[in-house]
């Protein structure tokens, strides 16, 4: 009858309500770990709503035509070091904000730029490259040994050294 329409009419309307709430709401909760997210190809989980480059050749362009520093992360899948770091790196809510000035890329793989491993092939390492697509050589962790190394404990460093290629690019350009 009418009456029984309009009360599921009112009902798929609560419910679709629900459901864009829940999308507008608060993005650290429990619940949207849980969902399934966008696919993470590319991010591999070091930030799944950031917007994350496929190939080294397509974050040099990006970052010469949108005038942003590239940050590359290269690291291994089964690597405890680069999991450890990945972890800390998604769940710092700064880093991730800051990494949106940034084009970004992680790389589970070498690229045959021997620019991208100044001192050696080990993960995790974390490099920025400028927009006249110079590796900024200067902006390194706390290790002697591995310059371009960081642990979880060195995300302020990290965030930091993300302020840092972000400052020189207002001062070079």
């Amino acid at each position: 009858t009418m009456e029984k329409s309009y009360i599921s009419l009112f009902l798929l309307l609560v419910a679709l309500s629900c459901a864009l709430a829940k999308d507008v709401g608060k993005k650290d909760t429990k619940e949207t770990a849980a969902k399934p997210k966008l696919p993470q190809t590319l991010s591999r989980g070091w930030g799944d709503q950031l917007i994350w480059t496929q190939t080294y050749e397509e974050a040099l362009f990006r970052a010469r035509h949108s005038n942003k520093p590239i940050m590359i992360i290269h690291h291994l899948e089964d690597c405890p070091h680069s999991q450890a770091l990945k972890k800390v790196f998604a769940e710092h809510k700064d880093i991730q904000k800051l990494a949106e000035k940034f084009i970004l890329l992680n790389l589970v793989y070498e690229t045959t730029d021997k620019n991208l491993s100044p001192d050696g092939q080990y993960v995790p390492r974390i490099l920025f490259i400028d927009p006249s697509l110079t590796v900024r050589a200067d902006i390194t962790g706390r290790y002697s040994n591995r310059l371009y190394a960081y642990e979880p404990s060195d995300i302020s460093l990290l965030y930091s050294n993300m302020q840092k290629a972000l400052k020189l690019l207002k001062t070079e350009l």
